[in-house]
């Protein structure tokens, strides 16, 4: 996975395209959903406050803004939840990539300034990469939702990263070439929702610019639209047969389909099989980064710990030789 591996003919089609598909990924509760329903301007995605999702497979609406332009948006579940499992997120994985057949001009992580960042983030967009290759952070654009909050308090997104930006959400955002954007989904003022959708779009623009006007695929993409074409032209084919009944040409497309069902389920296991693998990989990062850590603290106490016995050994002695000195001081006068 990683590298771009579509004919040219997808590259050239890409190229003149208005038409624009984003992802949204971020963990359960970040607001991915109500983000989703403000590109589209209209309550498309299921949303609401809620610790254990609304959204349970991924699905796709789309927009035609005023100048033509169509986005197609993906919602996601939390497919990068630790709670999670990795068949669950495999199949939902070749979903995304099969309603994105064309590819992604962007993938769009959303963050929520009323969360703290968390390691589950930290290890999810390292999934991401893992899964997808380093490439896929030349697609990336974060989106802080919450913006109502800052507003409350008066606060600006810079504001706000420069009191609570953790390390690995400051290099997140330096890989992405700080490609970030607030957004309050909660608002009832339509030339601010309106703007803050032209805000993120600019971006995707910019990050369709910077590849070259070609979205993110991999041998996954090529596979799933190969197999969607394939079975695509075999249907037309069927409806074109002469002197078979309704039943025969249904029997057909049923094999058809089946047959398609069973590349999916192949793609699908061999995408869960690389999910296992990235996540006892970084189950076992975690888990040494863990023990470094421990080990540093251990060994910072155990320097504070010779520091203090060092420091208090220096501190008899000088009483020491203070005691010694007086004495030798009351020895002179009983001389004298």
């Amino acid at each position: 996975m990683g590298g771009s591996s579509i004919d040219d003919d997808w590259e050239l089609a890409s190229l003149t395209s208005a038409v624009r598909t984003v992802v949204l990924v971020g963990r359960t509760g970040n607001g991915k959903s109500a983000t989703g329903n403000s590109i589209l301007g209209r309550k498309a995605f299921k949303s609401r406050t809620s610790s254990s999702g609304v959204t349970s497979t991924c699905e796709m609406e789309k927009t035609v803004l005023r100048d033509g332009q169509v986005v197609n948006v993906i919602d996601t579940p939390g497919l990068f939840d630790f709670s999670a499992k990795s068949d669950f997120v495999g199949k939902e994985i070749v979903r995304c990539i099969d309603l994105a057949k064309d590819g992604i001009h962007a993938v769009v992580v959303v963050f929520s300034v009323r969360t703290r960042f968390s390691q589950e983030e930290e290890a999810a967009l390292r999934s991401l990469q893992t899964l997808f290759g380093s490439k896929i952070i030349d697609y990336m654009i974060v989106v802080f939702t919450g913006g109502d909050d800052l507003e409350d308090n008066d606060e600006t997104l810079d504001d706000y990263l420069g009191r609570e930006c953790p390390e690995p959400l400051k290099d997140i955002l330096t890989l992405c070439e700080n490609r970030c954007v607030l957004f309050d989904n909660k608002t009832k003022d339509e030339s601010k929702r309106v703007k803050q959708v032209e805000n993120l779009l600019s971006l995707v623009n910019k990050v369709i610019s910077q590849n070259g006007g070609r979205p993110y695929t991999d041998e996954i993409f090529a596979e799933v639209k190969k197999g969607a074409i394939k079975l695509r032209d075999q249907q037309e084919e069927v409806n074109s047969l002469k002197g078979y009944s309704k039943r025969e040409i249904s029997e057909l497309k049923d094999q058809m389909q089946r047959a398609h069902d069973e590349q999916l389920k192949r793609i699908t296991e061999m995408v869960e099989s690389k999910l296992r693998e990235t996540t006892m990989r970084l189950e076992q990062q975690l888990a040494d980064e863990q023990a470094a850590r421990l080990r540093a603290e251990e060994n910072a106490q155990q320097a504070q710990l010779k520091s203090d016995d060092e420091i208090r050994k220096l501190r008899e002695h000088l009483m020491k030789a203070e005691e010694e000195l007086r004495k030798r001081g009351e020895t002179k006068c009983v001389i004298l």
